[in-house]
């Protein structure tokens, strides 16, 4: 399987895409075509046997990709499917490493790249920029891979609490963590600058090191993600409140777009999804976009919101979804429209197309604290900030269709913005917050409390302009 360049710069096959995902163009690599496949034979296939599956579809298999999935083994649970009634669903994607959904993709994808560079003698480095998630679920993947270093940028004042003690408690040799002065937006552009900067590469390989990205810029990411939307439906249809063929809508919390394009390419694959519902906090540029057609960060700044991972303008994945619906040569204005003027605007018969996958609405700080409140009072079932905003969707997206939820991290990652919402007053910290949750009974798995017992190793904090030196000072 080859991937294609979204703006028109040539192929790579598949696994030299995930080590080298830089584009000449600046673009991504992404699936050249989709195939189509029949998922009602894989109704008694375990989570790795569909993985597997799928991949092969995609040009991936052998003992390498066997490895990878076996990192599956040890989640608590494999994105489960809680049936809350009848027409609704949430699954869980949590239950990894790092309680988040980036466990799903990034463990089996540092599995591959580990396996790549020890096949090869290559060595890597490999950076990623976070907006909280993405981050710890990469070191916790590459920790002690030989011929792999990690570089990790987040925003220093960006994240909740535990998300900076993940990274910065990380302890293993071939790992640094920076936070950056700026938002999330910065990082990844700085990661996409290191990318590209000729300076930069050279003196990499002068050093022995290729250059990597973790991030979805690495369609190794999106890969994997398409595989729990799959999964997801096969669950319901398993549980017999949902019959095989029947049409659902798949419900995201999005911020770089990565989960989402996953449930893209899974419908056009052939799962009977009938509808993708993007939701969006305070920056609400992917909503505008799916209502509208027009994409424009021109006149907008970053909100710093109570679902920390979503605060993005600038979501990459997106280039994906353009190149799938509008191939290539539309990819590449539409980017360049949106480097230079900062908007890009589709036409009316392609937002016609768009909406034809997509719907999209946003939701407040205020309506994520009382979806909180509401849904654990409802069914004593406790969200984190991102999975509130869904059910905003479900409630301003009227539809009789039976909706799947993707619920993208456990509560413990949000404990100040779980305490506001369930006792109504703030704490002064994560810390205090899991102790007042705790006396009401509600206890984070003991990964989070053990965070608190932990010194930091990584507290340095960076300008922009200083990350591209630091990083060449320790290698």
């Amino acid at each position: 399987m080859f991937l294609a360049d979204t703006r028109g710069g040539g192929e790579l096959p598949l696994l030299q895409a995930l080590v080298h995902p830089a584009s000449p163009t600046k673009g991504l690599y992404t699936l050249k075509t989709i195939p189509q496949l029949d998922f009602a034979p894989c109704l008694n296939y375990s989570y790795q046997e569909l993985a597997a599956h799928i991949c092969a579809a995609l040009g991936l298999s052998g003992t390498m990709l066997q490895r990878a999935l076996e990192r599956y083994n040890a989640f608590a649970q494999t994105a489960p499917l809680k049936i809350l009634k009848p027409n609704l669903a949430v699954q869980e994607l949590y239950h990894g490493p790092t309680l988040a959904f980036k466990d799903m993709a990034l463990q089996p994808l540092g599995a591959l790249l580990g396996s790549l560079a020890k096949e090869s003698q290559e060595k890597f480095l490999i950076l990623v920029a976070t907006s909280g998630d993405t981050g710890p679920a990469t070191l916790a993947s590459l920790a002690g891979l030989e011929n792999i270093k990690v570089v990790c940028l987040y925003p220093a004042k960006g994240t909740s609490l535990v998300q900076a003690l993940q990274m910065q408690t990380m302890d293993a040799p071939n790992l640094k963590v920076y936070g950056i002065e700026g938002n999330f937006d910065d990082a990844q552009s700085a990661l996409k600058n290191l990318l590209n900067d000729p300076e930069f590469n050279t003196q990499l390989q002068e050093k022995g090191f290729s250059i990597g990205v973790a991030n979805s810029v690495n369609f190794g990411r999106v890969l994997f993600q398409i595989i729990y939307h799959v999964w997801a439906y096969l669950e319901w249809v398993r549980s017999k409140t949902l019959k095989f063929g029947d049409f659902i809508r798949v419900v995201v919390p999005s911020g770089n777009f990565g989960n989402a394009l996953g449930a893209f390419y899974a419908k056009e694959m052939g799962l009977p999804v009938a509808k993708i519902a993007i939701v969006s906090n305070a920056n609400d540029v992917l909503a505008e976009f799916f209502n509208t057609g027009v994409y424009d960060i021109s006149h907008r700044t970053l909100q710093k919101t109570y679902a920390p991972a979503m605060d993005i303008l600038k979501s990459s994945n997106v280039e994906r979804l353009l190149y799938a619906l509008f191939g290539h040569e539309r990819t590449k204005e539409c980017m360049q429209n949106l480097d230079t003027q900062k908007r890009y605007t589709l036409g009316a018969s392609e937002l016609e197309k768009l909406r034809e996958h997509f719907e999209a609405i946003s939701c407040t700080d205020a309506e994520c604290l009382g979806y909180i409140k509401q849904i654990y009072k409802d069914f004593n079932y406790l969200i984190d900030p991102h999975t509130a905003t869904a059910f905003k969707a479900l409630e301003s997206l009227k539809s009789p269709l039976p909706s799947v939820i993707v619920s993208t991290a456990s509560w413990a990652k949000f404990p100040k913005t779980t305490c506001l919402a369930l006792e109504n007053k703030p704490a002064k910290d994560d810390k205090e917050a899991l102790e007042v949750l705790a006396k009401q009974g509600i206890v984070p798995p003991s990964c989070v409390t053990d965070l608190f017992k932990k010194p930091p190793i990584h507290t340095e904090v960076l300008k922009v302009a200083e990350i591209a030196s630091h990083i060449k000072a320790w290698l």
